[in-house]
């Protein structure tokens, strides 16, 4: 009996030190990233009347590597035009996320120093000039930029935005859809719209 009992503590050590049936390998696995705790929603703390000079504005957050609408208090006060309520947008997209959105996965890509600008002469009349060329930002960035101004007074309500950069090349067409969503990096440019 007690030998019994030793063979088994014995086996039980030899298979524990030999890593019972897991064999290396010389090929790299690659079993995934790790499982995500990010749940992507945000439950609201603050109050629902946005503070004075600001208007509640959904701006486009990245989660698990897809863009997803967070509402935030954009300060519009004093930035009434299209490029205006763009940078008003951009100054959100720039911020960290909130503690709230950050404990739920959020968070931005978008360079800090990133500004934009109206359209040079020559330019479509709702084209936005952006301080970094757009295919210089990386495609989450851009992603979160188009999405963010789609659809809103800062491009007329249109859900292709148009972009351009600082320097002479001209603005392009970047639409917003629920595949750049889902994909932010299958993002793609269009031609230059009519002025």
């Amino acid at each position: 009996m007690r030998r019994t009992a030793r063979g088994a503590l014995l086996a039980l050590a030899l298979c524990a030190l030999a890593g019972c049936g897991i064999r290396g390998t010389a090929v790299p696995v690659d079993a995934g990233g790790a499982p995500s705790r990010a749940t992507c929603q945000v439950h609201p703390q603050a109050p629902a009347t946005p503070p004075a000079g600001t208007v509640s504005m959904p701006v486009q957050l990245v989660c698990t590597s897809q863009l997803l609408p967070v509402t935030r208090a954009v300060a519009t006060a004093g930035r009434q035009d299209a490029p205006g309520l763009a940078q008003a947008l951009l100054d959100e997209l720039r911020r960290q996320p909130t503690p709230a959105e950050d404990e739920a996965g959020f968070s931005t890509d978008v360079p800090q120093r990133l500004t934009v600008t109206g359209p040079r002469q020559g330019d479509p009349a709702d084209a936005l000039r952006l301080s970094t060329p757009p295919d210089e930002l990386s495609p989450l960035a851009l992603a979160q930029v188009v999405c963010t101004f789609a659809g809103t007074a800062a491009t007329g309500g249109k859900r292709v935005v148009v972009l351009g950069g600082p320097g002479a090349e001209p603005p392009r067409g970047y639409p917003c859809t629920e595949e750049t969503r889902a994909h932010p990096e299958t993002l793609q440019g269009g031609g230059t719209p009519a002025p």
